[in-house]
């Protein structure tokens, strides 16, 4: 194999993974090129590792390396709340807060029937079975504010309600440094909707 070949394979490899284009593929080749055979090694060790390592709670299906993530093992949590996320990277965006100390609930992705996932495709099953078994008071849905995330919230909704649950959604609105200007329709009406008093 020539060293051509071997630099085309990293490439290919490299713009496979999403948001590296070609040019940041070039970036991170030339970058692993120069650097040392150690540096190269402990790279591929840490995706070797992480792949063998982290799988699905088996409560929730945020990433786990045992049995039961971290936060669901964490005795200190709030657990009569759940915050229902579409994927585990949104867990960690609102950990990163600091706001929220209850459970969570992560749906494997949202209802979109373009792509043919319907609820039966995510974990509702799962979500349903917990507040069937755990003294759940409040489920705070937490999708994205996109046609998928809503249709999903209001499915979530419509189903959890009639279990006298309460049911809430993150609010939405103006991001902090913003003008209103610039803001599109959807986003201020919804700030105007989630008003608070001063």
């Amino acid at each position: 194999m020539t060293a051509d070949h071997s630099l085309q394979i990293l490439l290919d490899e490299l713009g496979r993974l999403p948001g590296i284009g070609p040019k940041s593929a070039q970036r991170i080749a030339y970058y692993l090129l120069e650097s040392d055979v150690e540096e190269a090694r402990r790279l591929a060790d840490a995706i070797l590792s992480v792949k063998e390592q982290v799988h699905f709670c088996s409560r929730c299906f945020n990433y786990a390396t045992g049995d039961e993530c971290a936060i669901c093992e964490d005795s200190t949590r709030d657990t009569t709340r759940i915050c229902v996320v579409g994927e585990p990277r949104d867990v960690t965006a609102i950990e990163r807060t600091g706001s929220y100390h209850g459970l969570y609930h992560v749906l494997g992705g949202v209802i979109s029937p373009m792509d043919k996932i319907g609820p039966e495709q995510l974990h509702v099953r799962e979500l349903l079975a917990r507040l069937g078994t755990e003294d759940i008071h409040e489920v705070i849905i937490a999708t994205n504010p996109n046609i998928e995330g809503e249709t999903t919230a209001s499915y979530l909704a419509r189903t959890i309600k009639p279990l006298g649950i309460e049911v809430s959604r993150l609010a939405s609105g103006l991001p902090v440094g913003g003008d209103l200007e610039y803001a599109d329709e959807l986003t201020l009406g919804r700030a105007i909707e989630a008003r608070r008093t001063l």
